[in-house]
């Protein structure tokens, strides 16, 4: 590991303007991925600015409804918090398909957002990563990517974003609340991850010294049935292949709203809008269900060893709507 200064500030601005005058600094939450990053030579931050204490730890009821997780809440205590529990289940159940128990004791629910890919040529510095050093090419594009995007690749990345988490935020149309060196600023969960297009190397659209401070989750009464489905290679601790997260809302039969997301499938957290589109006001049913996930993955460009996951992505939408009709779960 390469030597580094470390800071922690008092307050949030404080943090801020210290990353702000450090270019290849970086801020230190649970640091249950960065650490991980610095140990492997990938990451090199010459500063690391501690955050932990900072931000709100809190899971709190809004005037309007809905829900604010502060930006310090661990995973462990997010997943066991009673009023996500009951109102948005899919968050807990998505925490709880991640990690080890000790791994959501100490990683935050901000930190869990900015994971990077757990491609392995960008873990790997002895081989060309777009995404770690733009211009020296994509090894997993002739290499090993059975793991990897199916949508919204370029030629430079076909990385897959890793959380969990932030699948189920962006199916629930959650807010992230920042604090900057341009100020505060609400961003919407499906505009915070970027897909790679030509800049591989920039996950988020946070500008460097951007702090998230609070996530917002929106008043959402039929969020209360709501599943998250994670498909891999084994039952624990292990990255998706698939994941989906969804909430639905039918009456007498017709799907009167629905909310879809995938994980594993691309650079980012993937809305399924064309999903919804064909979904809402028609009838709730597997034929209705189907087509909608074979529009929604129609453009989907896998490789030789990853095509395996459009007919698993489009099966387990199908199973996870069929499951919330069922009843919750």
């Amino acid at each position: 590991m390469r030597t580094f200064r470390y800071e922690r500030a008092s307050t949030t601005s404080g943090a801020v303007a210290l990353l702000a005058e450090a270019p290849h600094g970086a801020f230190l939450g649970g640091g249950t991925n960065l650490v991980d990053l610095m140990k492997l030579d990938v990451a090199r931050p010459d500063l690391l600015v501690d955050v932990r204490r900072l931000t709100s730890d809190r899971v709190e009821e809004l005037s309007n409804g809905g829900v604010r997780i502060g930006a310090g809440v661990s995973n462990s205590q997010l997943a066991a918090d009673p009023l996500i529990r009951r109102r948005y289940p899919m968050l807990s159940q998505a925490l709880l398909s991640g990690a080890s128990g000790q791994l959501r004791n100490l990683a935050t629910a901000a930190g869990n957002l900015l994971q990077r890919t757990r491609c392995p040529y960008f873990q790997d510095v002895t081989t060309p990563c777009n995404k770690r050093e733009p211009g020296t090419g994509c090894s997993a594009i002739e290499g090993h990517h059975r793991d990897l995007a199916i949508l919204g690749t370029s030629p430079e990345c076909v990385a897959t974003h890793p959380s969990d988490l932030a699948v189920a935020l962006v199916a629930l149309d959650a807010v992230v609340r920042t604090e900057g060196p341009d100020g505060e600023r609400v961003i919407p969960m499906t505009e915070l991850h970027r897909l790679p297009g030509a800049e591989p190397q920039r996950d988020t659209v946070l500008r460097h010294g951007e702090l998230i401070t609070a996530i917002d989750l929106p008043p959402l009464a039929f969020a209360a049935c709501s599943y998250f489905r994670k498909i891999r290679d084994r039952a624990s601790y292990a990255f998706a292949l698939v994941t989906v997260a969804a909430a639905i809302d039918v009456v007498d039969g017709v799907v009167r709203d629905v909310r879809i997301a995938f994980g594993g499938v691309a650079h980012k957290p993937w809305r399924a809008i064309k999903a919804e589109e064909l979904l809402r006001g028609g009838p709730a049913g597997e034929d209705q269900f189907r087509r909608a996930a074979e529009a929604e993955l129609a453009d989907a460009r896998p490789l030789a060893g990853n095509a395996f996951k459009v007919p698993l992505a489009r099966n387990t939408m199908v199973r996870t709507l069929l499951d919330l009709l069922e009843g919750p779960r």
